[in-house]
């Protein structure tokens, strides 16, 4: 099967992972900086986080594409786990992708709009138990990606 990782990226970052066996595990890892951290200190904690998640061997990586922030802080963390997201994947040649949120809700809601209620929801529906929306995004973004990017015979999901 192929190992999947999905991320809904920023500060605190929502990921939901397909191991090889076909399990879905999800989650929440905050990469907020500590108070005698420089700036930095989280894009490299993200990037041994990466190592760590990776340690089986990922195939692939979807990561939500966030086109507009509400704040500048956001903006900036946002790009900067995406510049280290995609310059780890390319240098461990690993296919990644960006899903635009509007995909990634209407897939999962039936609306593009829908508000992050309706996506956690969405995801308890299919027996998830998101403790919040990040993680609710992530799972919503690993369903799109193994109902419509895997081939039909890995199409199944397996929850942990």
């Amino acid at each position: 099967m192929t190992n999947v990782l999905a991320l809904d990226l920023g500060t605190l970052t929502g990921w939901a992972l397909r191991t090889p066996d076909g399990a879905i595990v999800s989650g929440t890892v905050s990469f907020k900086p500590g108070r005698f951290e420089g700036g930095g200190m989280r894009f490299l904690r993200f990037r041994r986080w990466l190592e760590e998640v990776a340690a089986d061997g990922l195939e692939c990586v979807y990561f939500e594409e966030v086109r507009r922030h509400v704040g500048v802080d956001a903006a900036h963390a946002y790009g900067g786990f995406l510049a280290h997201l995609t310059a780890w994947c390319e240098a461990r040649e690993i296919p990644y992708q960006g899903v635009p949120v509007g995909t990634i809700k209407k897939h999962a809601t039936s609306k593009g709009n829908a508000p992050k209620e309706a996506v956690m929801d969405a995801m308890r529906a299919r027996g998830y138990a998101p403790r919040d929306d990040n993680e609710a995004d992530a799972l919503a973004l690993m369903c799109w990606a193994v109902d419509t990017q895997l081939p039909d015979d890995e199409r199944r999901e397996v929850r942990a």
